[in-house]
């Protein structure tokens, strides 16, 4: 059967959304390409999971339109479902059930014929890792298998579109790792949108990022780019034989230094001045015996809160 799913199979525009008088989710507009992993990532309280609801059909819009795969999820919700997986913060499980039973279940509630079942049923066992618990009653497993399960009732129907809401939350760092695996293999066949607070998440899983804060959707890009977006121009270097500070900060085009260890100094420069070559030739004529030479870079959780403090201070001023 030829793919014929669209190359944006998930558009959201304008949503907003109140409880009460409050409004929670502000203007918020995305979309999902085909074949990628999305991750919304925001503080604990931000919108993130009010949003998904929203994009999964479990919570009306106050205003905004969704469409999956083309189908408006307002205006036809059942036919736009059928290509929507939704895997909630707590996983949907019947704890009583055997996996088996379980998944199967959820198949025939996707509206499956009861001759596809029994193929879908053991691919995605093979997908999610749960032959060996296939039989097993779900309350009995780790919490582990039972977000694999979880995760396995929200692709069982091959849906274009897979929605994870926390999906790591709560496991055990073996756990973490063999769920991301999944999630990033995911990504391969579907297009998926997952929130979490948790960076290394989307350093791991994510092509693309969208970070949300107090309801606002306020940066986007692709995760590298998003490491790139608080890089700094410097490095570290370590020098056995170092000259005093003052001669470092004298070389052209280096704007300070800052002694870390009596041999090792952090160099800040000019984004379009390195003095790198500079520096080397100087340690080799003076013997300063440069030892080591790192570029410095922002980790995701610097760039991450340099975003949300610069959002939070424009925020500030503009009351």
């Amino acid at each position: 059967m030829p793919n014929i799913t669209p190359e944006i199979t998930l558009s959201a525009r304008n949503l907003t959304r109140r409880f009460g008088n409050h409004l929670v989710i502000h203007n918020v507009s995305l979309e999902l390409k085909r074949g990628e992993v999305l991750g919304l990532l925001g503080h604990n309280g931000a919108g993130k999971t009010t949003t998904l609801q929203m994009l999964t059909g479990c919570l009306l819009p106050n205003s905004g339109e969704i469409e999956i795969c083309g189908i408006s999820l307002l205006r036809k919700p059942t036919l736009a479902k059928a290509h929507l997986g939704y895997l909630p913060e707590t996983p949907p499980l019947y704890r009583e059930l055997s996996v088996n039973d379980y998944l199967t279940f959820a198949a025939r509630l996707r509206g499956m014929e009861s001759a596809a079942v029994a193929e879908a049923l053991a691919q995605t066992r093979q997908r999610c890792g749960l032959e060996a618990v296939s039989k097993k009653i779900i309350g009995t497993l780790s919490k582990g298998y039972q977000q694999r399960v979880g995760i396995a009732q929200a692709i069982i129907h091959r849906p274009a579109v897979i929605v994870l809401d926390e999906p790591t939350i709560g496991l055990d760092p073996v756990q973490i790792r063999g769920i991301r695996s999944l999630i990033r293999e995911l990504g391969d066949t579907h297009s998926v949108i997952l929130s979490t607070h948790l960076l290394s998440e989307v350093e791991s899983v994510c092509d693309r990022v969208e970070i949300m804060q107090h309801g606002k959707l306020i940066y986007g890009d692709t995760s590298a780019h998003m490491q790139q977006h608080g890089s700094v121009s410097g490095f570290t270097i370590s020098l056995r034989n170092p000259p005093p500070l003052s001669v470092l900060e004298g070389i052209a085009g280096i704007s300070h230094v800052e002694q870390l260890s009596a041999t090792q100094f952090r160099v800040l420069h000019a984004p379009d001045h390195n003095p790198k070559g500079e520096l080397l030739t100087l340690a080799e004529q003076q013997g300063w015996q440069l030892e080591q030479l790192t570029p410095l870079q922002a980790t995701l959780e610097d760039v991450f809160v340099k975003i949300t403090d610069t959002e939070k201070n424009a925020a500030g001023e503009t009351k």
